[in-house]
C-alpha cells in the first residue's frame, strides 16, 4: 500500500508538469532557462520553498536540533529577513538589467573572464558539493523509511547506490528534458504536499509523546528539554547568537540573492511586482520552517533518549516511528518530490550557466538558440552521471548540513563580494574582482582546510570566519578601486522587456516579517 501512495503521488506530480509546460517554447533560452519570463508570486514562493527544502536541509537541520535544539532555527528565519532585503535592493537591477544568470550581470560590470571565472565556481560547487549531498541524503532517508536494505535483501551501501541513481535518474528527466517552467510546476506541487506533509510529522510525533494529546505532548517535551527550547547559542554552539550579524547574514544574502539555482525563479517572473510577492511570499514560509525543519528533531530527541547512532538519522526514524503506516507512502513520495526539486532545479541551472555564460561564449560563439539548449542538455547528463557516482562517498562527511554550508563557503563569500561591490561602486575594476575571487577562494581555504585543524574548537566558527573575509576582500578590492580605476564609470543597461513597477505593499510586509522574526528570538531567549 505504501509503495502504491508513493507512486500514484509522483506520477501524478509527473502527468500535470507535463500537460503544464507542453506548449512552452523550450527551443529558446528565455523558455527553457527562465520558464517564458511569466513566472507568478505564487508559482516562484513555492518553486523556492521546494528549492530550498530538500533533505539536506530537512535531514540535516533536523539532525543539528536533535543535538543542539531550536537555536539551529537561525538558517530559516534569518533567511526571511534576508529575502525581504533582496526584493527591495537586489531583484529591481537584475529584472531591470534583463539578466539570466548572475555570471551574466557580472560580465557587463566586469569583463568575460570573471563571468567564466564565476561559472566555474558555481559549477564547480553544484557538482562536487551540493548535488552529490541533495542525492546522498534523500537516499539515506527513503532508504529507512522504506527500510530498503531488508525490501531488496541488500547492503546498505548496495541499496544506497541504487536509490541514489534511482533519484538522479528521475531528477534529470525534469531538469534537462523540461527546462524552468517542468522544474517550477512540479516544485509547486510538491510544495503544497510538503507543507502538508511536513506538518503532520510534529502533529504526530507530538500525540505520540503525549499519548494522543497535542498540547501535553509538546508540554512534556518543553519541560523535559527546556534546553532544547533556546533561541541563544554558546559560542561552541553550531550557531552562535552572534553569528547573527555577521557571516549568518552573508551566507543567505548569498544563498538567496545570489546562488544561480535560487534567484532564478525570480528572474523568471513575468514582471517585478510578482517576483517581489514570490520572495515574500517564500519568506513567510520560511518563517513556518522551524516547525518542519527543527521541532521534529526535538521531538526524535525525546522519542529515541538521545540514543541514535547517527543524528542525520534522526528525521527518517521518527518518520518511521510516529507516521501512521498508510501515510508513509504519501510522505515518502512528497520527500521524494522535495529530493527532485533541489536535485533538478540546481541541475537546470547548471545547464543554464553552461549553456549561456560558457558554450555560447567560448565554444560556439554563432550558436543558434536550438543549440545552445542542445548543450545545455548534454552537459546537464554529463554533471547527473558525475553527481550520482559522487554520492555515496559522503556516507562518512559527519554533520551533513554543518559540511555543507562550511565547504560552501569556499566560493560563497567571494562570488558575494564582487556582487556587492559591483552594485555599490561605479570604478572598481575588472582587475579587482578577479583578485577578489581568487583571494576569496585561497584564504578561506587555508583558513578551514589547514589553519583551523590546528586549534580546534578555540578557532572562531567558521561564519565569523566567512564574514572578516568578506570584509577583508571588499577593502582589497577597493584598495584597487582606487589604484587602478576604470577610465569610466560603470552605467547599469536597462531592458524595456520587463515591467520594473514595484509592489505597493512590498514595505509593509518586509516589517511584518522582520517584526516576526525578531518577535520569535526574544520568545525564545534564556
Amino acid at each position: 500500500m505504501q509503495i502504491v501512495t508513493f507512486l500514484l503521488f509522483t506520477i501524478l506530480v509527473a502527468v500535470i508538469s507535463y500537460l503544464a509546460t507542453r506548449k512552452t517554447n523550450e527551443n529558446s533560452s528565455d523558455g527553457y532557462f527562465l520558464g517564458g519570463r511569466s513566472l507568478t508570486g505564487i508559482v516562484i514562493a513555492g518553486s523556492l520553498l521546494l528549492t530550498n527544502l530538500s533533505t539536506e536541509q530537512i535531514v540535516g537541520l533536523n539532525g543539528q536540533a536533535y543535538e543542539q535544539g531550536i537555536l539551529v532555527m537561525a538558517w530559516e528565519t534569518i533567511a526571511a529577513i534576508t529575502m525581504v532585503i533582496i526584493a527591495v535592493f537586489l531583484l529591481p537591477r537584475y529584472l531591470k538589467g534583463g539578466i539570466a544568470t548572475i555570471p551574466q550581470y557580472l560580465e557587463r560590470r566586469y569583463d568575460k573572464t570573471t563571468k567564466a571565472i564565476v561559472s566555474g565556481l558555481f559549477l564547480s560547487g553544484y557538482v562536487t558539493i551540493f548535488l552529490p549531498v541533495v542525492l546522498y541524503t534523500g537516499a539515506s532517508a527513503i532508504n529507512t523509511m522504506f527500510d530498503i536494505p531488508e525490501a531488496l535483501n541488500f547492503s546498505e551501501e548496495a541499496a544506497l547506490w541504487i536509490t541514489v541513481f534511482g533519484i538522479g535518474i528521475t531528477g534529470s528527466i525534469y531538469a534537462v528534458f523540461g527546462g524552468l517552467k517542468a522544474v517550477v510546476v512540479s516544485d509547486t506541487i510538491n510544495a503544497i504536499g510538503l507543507i502538508i506533509g511536513g506538518l503532520m510529522i510534529p502533529y504526530y510525533g507530538l500525540t505520540f509523546i503525549g499519548d494522543g494529546d497535542l498540547m501535553q505532548g509538546l508540554n512534556t517535551l518543553m519541560t523535559e528539554h527546556p534546553e532544547k527550547f533556546d533561541s541563544t547559542g554558546s559560542e561552541d554552539s553550531y550557531v552562535p547568537l552572534s553569528t547573527l550579524f555577521t557571516g549568518m547574514l552573508l551566507v543567505n544574502l548569498f544563498y538567496w540573492g545570489t546562488n544561480q539555482a535560487i534567484i532564478q525563479r525570480a528572474l523568471g517572473a513575468k514582471n517585478l511586482k510578482e517576483g517581489q510577492k514570490g520572495l515574500v511570499y517564500g519568506a513567510f514560509l520560511k518563517i513556518l520552517g522551524p516547525l518542519i525543519l527543527v521541532l521534529p528533531g526535538i521531538i526524535a530527541f525525546h522519542v529515541f533518549n538521545g540514543s541514535l547512532e547517527k543524528p542525520d538519522l534522526a528525521y527518517a526514524s521518527l518518520v518511521a516511528e510516529v507516521l501512521p503506516k498508510p501515510l508513509i507512502g504519501f510522505f515518502a513520495a512528497v520527500l521524494f518530490g522535495a529530493i527532485l526539486s533541489s536535485f533538478n532545479s540546481a541541475l537546470n541551472s547548471c545547464v543554464t550557466l553552461f549553456g549561456i555564460d560558457i558554450y555560447r561564449e567560448y565554444i560556439k560563439k554563432a550558436a543558434t538558440e536550438r543549440e545552445v539548449v542542445k548543450a545545455g542538455k548534454s552537459f546537464g547528463i554529463f554533471l547527473a552521471i558525475l553527481s550520482m557516482i559522487v554520492a555515496p562517498f559522503i556516507a562518512n562527511a559527519g554533520s551533513v548540513f554543518e559540511y555543507l554550508q562550511e565547504i560552501n563557503g569556499t566560493y560563497s563569500i567571494p562570488i558575494l563580494t564582487i556582487v556587492i561591490v559591483g552594485f555599490t561602486t561605479k570604478f572598481v575594476p575588472a582587475k579587482a574582482a578577479k583578485i577578489g575571487l581568487i583571494s576569496g577562494v585561497v584564504l578561506y581555504s587555508i583558513s578551514q582546510f589547514i589553519i583551523k585543524p590546528m586549534y580546534g574548537d578555540s578557532y572562531p566558527h567558521f561564519l565569523h570566519i566567512m564574514a572578516i573575509l568578506f570584509v577583508l576582500n571588499t577593502i582589497i578590492m577597493l584598495i584597487i578601486g582606487k589604484m587602478y580605476p576604470r577610465k569610466e564609470a560603470y552605467i547599469q543597461r536597462y531592458t524595456e522587456d520587463v515591467d520594473i513597477t514595484p509592489w505597493k505593499l512590498l514595505k509593509p510586509m518586509g516589517i511584518v516579517i522582520c517584526v516576526i522574526v525578531i518577535g520569535i528570538y526574544i520568545y525564545f531567549a534564556k
